[in-house]
């Protein structure tokens, strides 16, 4: 049957339409309740679930927060490797768990979107994830928090005390060459070379 040209469906695009149709379900506005809020749901989230873009949005249902090109990735990718490997079934894709991170979790560690949306990414993720990650006292004083099983608790630590190892001897071979250039290095213990530097200084005084 020829539809009517007064009918209005029949003159709108069906690209527009569609794209209409996702802009209804995806602009959702956050809520306020006290001092917690939810934010509004864009497009952008849409991407984000089923298009990630890099590492940190791929695996971004843990909760992780480091980039590619920052200088502690190539210390913290292997842990997030280990998280996702215990918490994302075998059968569930990534996508799903986003799609979760997003509605249930408002992609953040503190907020909950949908209580039921949420208590369901906990339970198929068996509440594994990537907490937060800082630096104190110096570049290399490296601190991570993870929500995960002992094994994994040891992985982080030992990331830590290995990134806190290398950045500190290095640290005092500058200092150490800064005194006596043709000083001679062995490197793998930061007590030796501070003992090494201490010698040094002594000597210097």
């Amino acid at each position: 049957m020829k539809k009517s040209k007064f009918d209005i469906s029949s003159q709108i695009p069906l690209s527009f339409r569609i794209k209409d149709f996702f802009r209804s379900m995806l602009f959702w506005r956050g809520r306020s309740k006290g001092m917690i809020y939810t934010r509004n749901i864009e497009l952008k989230d849409l991407r984000y679930i089923f298009f990630p873009k890099g590492f940190e949005e791929k695996y971004g249902y843990l909760g992780t927060s480091i980039y590619e090109k920052s200088h502690y990735f190539k210390a913290i990718y292997p842990l997030v490797l280990a998280l996702d490997y215990e918490a994302k079934p075998k059968w569930c894709p990534r996508w799903f768990l986003r799609f979760l991170d997003v509605f249930g979790n408002d992609r953040s560690i503190v907020r909950v979107r949908n209580r039921r949306l949420a208590d369901l990414h906990n339970k198929l993720t068996k509440g594994i994830g990537f907490i937060d990650w800082k630096t104190k006292w110096s570049h290399y004083d490296l601190r991570i928090s993870i929500h995960a099983p002992k094994h994994l608790q040891d992985l982080a630590e030992d990331i830590e005390g290995g990134f806190y190892s290398r950045g500190k001897q290095k640290e005092l071979v500058e200092e150490i060459k800064a005194i006596d250039p043709d000083a001679s290095i062995i490197w793998g213990s930061v007590s030796r070379l501070e003992k090494q530097l201490e010698e040094l200084e002594n000597a210097k005084d």
